[in-house]
């Protein structure tokens, strides 16, 4: 794993986490470490607890029990150097909002919404949206983009803040193949400038091409190396028997609506 390699510092600990929305218990009591400085592939079906664990290493979710740390420190302390890029993001109706000003965005957590913007800043902004290919669109309003066009927007804003950590919930989920593309060489790309990179996904694809995985089912079921990861056990485990024939690049899905319990199996629809 190139980047247990190259650092042997932690993103994150878990220890005795249990995460809840409201009464819903969405992850039982588990135990995690992860690697910096590398790609972090969470994976399992819907409803195993991918999306709230991302929330509670992003630091805005509070663990119902347990702790969890991130380079150390309490994940809500670390939460300001977190670039936390989520799933759906609902553009305000009516609000004429260009691209550049979303991804400007990204400035405020550090300079403040009411500082004015730096050289530095509009440089870090400008460099955003050249990489992920939307500086021809700068003066475009967020309302005429297409969902491709607005993830990658989002994912802009994200990189214009300062941050050691970047978090992505499904980021390539239903994209055009452009869109996609360049959301995927982000992805692998960020740890080459230091930024450690945990994104959540159903692609069996992109979960080998990481450098670590966490397969989820309501409770962290494994943690490591994608060969240790996802194996033939594991994935009859989590997804039921028709995951062992499912191909590489499948998405794996839930489509079931039942509570999660440990042992439980979930056929492949």
């Amino acid at each position: 794993m190139r980047g247990a390699r190259e650092s042997s510092d932690l993103l994150a600990e878990c220890a005795d986490l249990v995460l809840r929305h409201g009464d819903h218990l969405a992850v039982d009591r588990s135990d995690l470490t992860l690697p910096s400085g590398c790609v972090v592939a969470v994976i399992g079906p819907n409803g195993s607890g991918k999306s709230t664990l991302l929330q509670a290493l992003a630091g805005v979710l509070h663990p119902a029990a347990g702790v969890v740390r991130v380079r150390g420190e309490h994940a809500r302390r670390h939460a300001r150097r977190v670039a936390f890029v989520m799933q759906s993001v609902p553009a305000p109706e009516g609000v004429p909002m260009t691209v550049n000003d979303v991804v400007t965005m990204g400035r405020y957590a550090s300079r403040g919404w009411f500082a004015p913007l730096r050289s530095r800043d509009r440089r870090i902004v400008a460099e955003a949206m050249e990489r992920m290919e939307i500086a021809d669109l700068s003066r475009r309003h967020l309302c005429e983009l297409s969902g491709g066009q607005r993830q990658r927007v989002h994912v802009a804003q994200g990189l214009a803040q300062e941050h050691d950590v970047l978090m992505l919930d499904e980021p390539l989920t239903g994209l055009d193949i452009t869109s996609a593309r360049t959301i995927d060489r982000l992805i692998h790309e960020e740890p080459e400038r230091g930024v450690s990179v945990v994104f959540t996904t159903h692609d069996m694809a992109e979960a080998h091409a990481a450098d670590h995985v966490v397969l989820m089912d309501g409770r962290v079921v494994a943690s490591g190396a994608p060969t240790q990861v996802l194996t033939r056990e594991n994935l009859e485990r989590v997804y039921g028997v028709g995951a062992l024939h499912a191909p590489r690049g499948m998405f794996l899905d839930e489509p079931h609506e039942q509570p999660v319990s440990e042992g439980r199996r979930r056929p492949l629809s």
